[in-house]
């Protein structure tokens, strides 16, 4: 199981991880992303995707231990 860590200060706001999985990520009242509980159920392959169509980079994954 793959985790998707989130480097804010990357974050572009572009949307398209919250279009990918909206009951994963959301965002704050800055417009920056946030995860929401579905992030923990997302499949590693979509994931995997989200983490590639991330146009800023805020996104890594990381193993289930970290």
């Amino acid at each position: 199981m793959v985790r998707i860590l989130i480097d804010r200060d990357e974050c572009l706001s572009s949307g398209k991880c919250q279009a990918s999985a909206p009951e994963a990520f959301g965002f704050d009242d800055e417009e920056l992303v946030i995860e929401l509980d579905g992030v923990n159920g997302l499949d590693d392959d979509l994931a995997v995707k989200i983490v590639r169509n991330c146009p800023s980079g805020a996104l890594q994954l990381a193993d289930g231990d970290g």
